[in-house]
Formats: C-alpha cells, structure tokens, sequence
C-alpha cells in the first residue's frame, strides 16, 4: 500500500479557468498540448501562517515564462493574486504550497498549436518542506553528485522561462543522484560552469563572502534574490560570478536556496565535504525571521 497520497484523489477545490471546481473534478485531455509538447508554464509559491510570501514576483514570473514560450495569459496579476488568498481560504490553508500553471489546450495536437485555448489552474495544500523524502536527509545537508546532464545554451532552451520542458533534465538528473546513494544533482552548463541543482539555486561560502553562479543557464531565483538582498542587509560580500567544478575544494560550506528547499545546507558535493558556517546560519535565520513575519515585511 502506497504510502503517497495520490495528488488527483484529494479533497478541497482547485481555482479552474476562473471558477472554483472541486479538487476531484479537475481534469484535462488526454490530448492536450501541454502534456504532449511541454507548453506548460508554473510557480511554486509557499504560504506561512497564511500569509502568501512573495505573491506579485511569483506571478510576475508566471507572465515573464508564458510571453517567452509565445502566450498570453487569460487573466491579470492582480486576478491570480485574489484567486490564491480565496483559494487558502477555502482549502483551509495555514502553512502550505500554491501551484499556480498555465498551459495550452486540447484544440490542436501539433507542434504549431496557436489556435489552443490557454488554460490558467492554481492548487493548494498544506505541507511540511518536502525537498526530499526523509528528514534524516534534512538534517544532515544534501549530498550532491554532480550530474552527466548539463544545462543548455540559452538560445537551445528557454532557460529564463519557469517551463515543464526545462524540468526534463531537473527529473532525469535528480533520479540519477538518488540511484547513486545521493540526494540530489548539481547541474554544470554547457561551457562547464557550475548551474544550479535540480530545481534550487546554489551558494557557496569561503573567508566570509558569499559566492553564486551566474545565470546565464540557470533560473533566477526569487528565494535566490532573497538571500542577496539578506546579504547585503547584513553587510556580506557577495560575488556573482563564473565557477567551476575545480572551484569546490576552495569553500568551506555551500547552501541550495529555493521555494521548497528554502535555506538547505550542502553537506558534500562529490567528494567535497562542506561544514555548516555561522554565515549561513545567519542568514537561514535572518530569513526564517522573514518569511515567517506576520506583517509580511520584506526586504
């Protein structure tokens, strides 16, 4: 008996094309496109004590990723805003996750499709930080191997667009790291410089100073720019620059940053072992602090 509660067989509603369906009866097509050709754009948005963190950046991305995959969204900003606070308030959500995706319709099953309807969903439900499947795992920091897939060119791949199709290499390269006794992979890009993780921005941290990847195959980060702007609050020198797998022996601690993942310290990255530094745990503080601020102050 699975122990997984199956996502398609919950109580609660779902926000559908503007009207609140329940969860049960949320269906597509067999044949729509986004399952067959990837033309699905989401958010991953997390909710404490009810209040929604980072609502707006969240689906100002969601309108960024659609426009780069050539459609426009059916509704406004200001429209997916309200539907995520009813939408808490009808599941009952104190401490959660909203999903919040747009996709293309069943009406062409073709490469070309742009007579299909674009269809907009948001989910929600409450959950603990579910990056990885045991707790042991979050205690400990994340294993990292670091994956024979690689991120594409920017011109191969619509790198900078939250998209389904992006996140073939984020599954196929996490399932590669748990089937060697890891927890997840760190992806390098084309040209051999370190990109992210599966789907988490990654930090490293040596003499005090914080140093991330570019982005120029990666996703940038909304939990990444958080963290940017803690280090600059709190007076750390931060780099942004071009690393490489022959950088890792050279730091002392690394972290992954990302909705889900939050804050998560690295505990080795191949071979690399990381020690978690008082830096980080400042600055997991100083965002815990945060996010979990009733009033919703930001940075």
């Amino acid at each position: 008996m699975s122990l997984i509660e199956p996502f398609d067989d919950r109580n609660g509603v779902i926000w559908y094309d503007g009207e609140f369906i329940p969860w049960k009866t949320a269906k597509i097509h067999v044949l729509t496109h986004g399952l067959h050709y990837a033309s699905c754009v989401f958010e991953g948005i997390r909710v404490y004590n009810c209040n929604i963190f980072r609502l707006a950046e969240h689906h100002d991305r969601l309108f960024q990723s659609a426009k780069i995959l050539g459609f426009s969204l059916p509704h406004s900003i200001d429209d997916l805003n309200k539907a995520a606070r009813s939408l808490l308030q009808k599941n009952h959500i104190v401490n959660g996750y909203i999903r919040t995706f747009a996709w293309r319709g069943s009406e062409q099953i073709s490469v070309s499709a742009p007579l299909t309807r674009i269809h907009v969903a948001l989910a929600a439900w409450e959950t603990p930080n579910n990056y990885f499947n045991t707790q042991s795992a979050l205690d400990r920091g994340a294993r990292l191997l670091i994956s024979q897939w690689v991120r594409p060119m920017p011109n191969s791949a619509p790198i900078k667009s939250k998209c389904a199709a992006n996140y073939a290499i984020s599954t196929i390269s996490k399932h590669e790291a748990i089937n060697h006794g890891y927890d997840d992979s760190l992806l390098l890009d084309y040209r051999g410089y370190i990109a992210e993780a599966s789907a988490a921005n990654i930090f490293f941290v040596a003499n005090n100073v914080l140093y991330t990847p570019t982005s120029h195959c990666a996703l940038e980060g909304i939990t990444r720019s958080t963290v940017m702007k803690i280090a600059n609050s709190l007076g750390i020198g931060m780099e942004v620059c071009d690393l490489t797998k022959h950088d890792l022996h050279r730091f002392e601690d690394a972290f992954l940053t990302g909705t889900a993942c939050e804050i998560l310290p690295v505990k080795s990255i191949d071979e690399h072992v990381y020690t978690l530094s008082a830096l980080t745990k400042n600055i997991m503080q100083k965002y815990q602090n945060i996010v979990h601020d009733p009033n919703g102050v930001r940075l």
